[in-house]
């Protein structure tokens, strides 16, 4: 980064976290804050908190799922110890590193905090695009698609954070990420550089996207798709139940594959779950995924079968729970 911002070069950061730190944390007991309307840990924001009750304030924590907010707590509410901190780190804390690290650096930041007003998207873009700021920090609005000619550095932070979606195509969007943002340094006349920080380097999406090899990483992904039998090489239909009436879910989710479970069978289909949906719990709705996988021999037909069991299977619910289970589907 000296280097390039001493030539005049540009350079853009990616992180595919917004926010000041990932979560907070009790270094005495453990205790994690977490959203009381979701099933998800806090994130800490550079911020304010006005507590109208009090008049004080203090650093801000905001859900990402549902847009809850409260303050950061100076002591643990579980075992009262005043060893609470912020750990991770997000786009506002990468963006203060830089200007800690290089004070005379221009950093501009752009993520869904920094885009809420009208226009935001657009005049960030062109600022940059203008050479008024020399580095770009930002989640995965700056990967894709733009050309910006005087980028000739790249810098991916925790490039193995979406390994860990619970996803069967994480590894495939982790490629896809890291080829979109390698593709944004050097574009023009000046050679570029990509530099990946990664906790997991041999994991081979990403040894795969270090070398721009499609084509190992294809052969390595689908060893694991044809091994477990996920889409391509099966199709797979993705029910998606929510209520607000936890055990009316459980109740219906579980009576959905006893109704349909022996059908499935008959015609070579695989039920898978139900199970809890990743976060279980989001603005005070739960929700739960059931999978139906079919290895198919006629595409067209095996199509139509899945889209038969997913009006049966929608009618069902909505007989059972009068309403109050919701179903949404996707197809791969």
């Amino acid at each position: 980064m000296e280097d390039r911002l001493g030539r005049g070069e540009q350079i853009i950061l990616f992180l595919t976290r917004r926010g000041y730190g990932g979560f907070v944390s009790c270094l005495s007991c453990g205790y994690v804050v977490r959203c009381p309307h979701c099933d998800v840990s806090m994130t800490a924001h550079n911020e304010w908190y006005f507590d109208r009750q009090t008049g004080s304030r203090s650093a801000r924590l905001v859900c990402h799922y549902c847009g809850y907010e409260q303050s950061l707590p100076r002591l643990c509410p579980q075992c009262g110890s005043r060893y609470i901190a912020v750990f991770g780190t997000g786009t506002q804390k990468l963006e203060q590193a830089v200007h800690k690290e290089f004070p005379k650096a221009r950093v501009l930041r752009m993520d869904a905090d920094t885009t809420k007003r009208k226009g935001s998207h657009e005049r960030i873009l062109s600022a940059f695009s203008a050479h008024k700021a020399d580095v770009l920090v930002g989640t995965q609005m700056i990967v894709k698609g733009h050309d910006f000619p005087d980028v000739t550095l790249v810098g991916i932070v925790a490039a193995d954070l979406s390994l860990n979606m619970p996803e069967f195509d994480a590894a495939e969007r982790t490629f896809q990420l890291l080829t979109q943002a390698s593709g944004r340094s050097g574009r023009a006349e000046r050679p570029g550089d990509v530099v990946i920080q990664s906790y997991e380097p041999d994991h081979y999406a990403i040894a795969a996207a270090a070398d721009a090899d499609y084509e190992s990483f294809y052969e390595r992904e689908m060893s694991f798709r044809r091994m477990l039998s996920y889409p391509p090489v099966s199709r797979m239909l993705c029910l998606r139940m929510q209520s607000q009436d936890e055990e009316l879910l459980d109740r219906t989710a579980e009576g959905l594959v006893e109704r349909f479970g022996p059908g499935l069978s008959e015609r070579g289909m695989t039920a898978i779950g139900p199970c809890d949906a990743v976060p279980f719990k989001v603005n005070d709705i739960y929700r739960k995924i059931l999978y139906i996988k079919q290895v198919p021999h006629d595409i067209m037909s095996e199509e139509r079968e899945l889209f038969n069991f997913r009006e049966l299977m929608g009618a069902y619910v909505s007989e059972i729970s009068k309403g109050r289970v919701l179903v949404s589907y996707e197809l791969f």
